[in-house]
């Protein structure tokens, strides 16, 4: 799930100077789990708008925005209003975003930061665990990923400054080294300490990334 959050009124403000009408647009998906983008918070905006004296010419939340043929055939469901808007205001993350301009020529306002991938731990709490790196080792890391919760994404640790199971970087947090030792200590096996881990290969990342699951 793609972490995000509301922008400051003030920047948004400042990116609609001289724009008098808006479509907004929501997510249904992560942006909606985030309350940062989902129905609730469509209305919130449009309510917000008007109070700065914006006309809204209408809204939509797309299921999934970052779906880019959903968000297209959304759309063209809405285009009398979309057409009377000077830009269009998008509350969801950046693909959500750019899946928006791929299908209109009008100016696209971001209204929220993507902030990363995300775990849910409860309902409004979200704990970042993977990097998107490209190249997975979590099977010789015991399911805990040190490129992500390592302070230093150190591939061969743990460092000199852990004290107490605590990182050295924040003292509020395990150290990612010392909770891959203590799993692997009682699954029984060496995993990643058998070998030292090269250094990461970022381009197995592929940016920008294509991938197709067809055959």
């Amino acid at each position: 799930m793609i972490i995000s959050s509301q922008k400051k009124t003030e920047e948004l403000l400042c990116t609609l100077e001289g724009k008098k009408a808006l479509f907004l647009i929501g997510c249904g998906a992560c942006a909606t789990a985030c309350k940062s983008g989902g129905e609730e918070e469509v209305f919130r905006m449009e309510d917000w708008l008007i109070r700065q004296g914006k006309e809204v010419t209408g809204s939509m939340v797309i299921e999934e925005a970052c779906h880019i043929l959903r968000a297209g055939r959304d759309l063209r469901q809405h285009k009398a209003a979309v057409e009377r808007a000077d830009a269009l205001m998008v509350l969801a993350c950046g693909a959500g975003v750019q899946s928006i301009s791929v299908h209109s020529p009008k100016q696209v306002v971001p209204a929220l930061d993507s902030l990363f991938l995300g775990n849910i731990r409860r309902i409004g709490e979200f704990e970042e665990k993977c990097s998107l790196c490209g190249n997975c080792i979590l099977d010789e890391t015991a399911g805990v990923c040190p490129v992500t919760n390592c302070a230093k994404g150190l591939l061969n640790g743990p460092c000199g400054g852990m004290e107490e199971g605590r990182c050295e970087a924040d003292r509020e947090l395990d150290c990612a080294w010392a909770r891959i030792f203590e799993r692997l200590e009682a699954q029984g096996r060496a995993g990643v300490f058998e070998r030292t881990v090269a250094p990461k290969n970022w381009s197995a990342k592929g940016s920008p990334g294509r991938r197709s699951l067809k055959p």
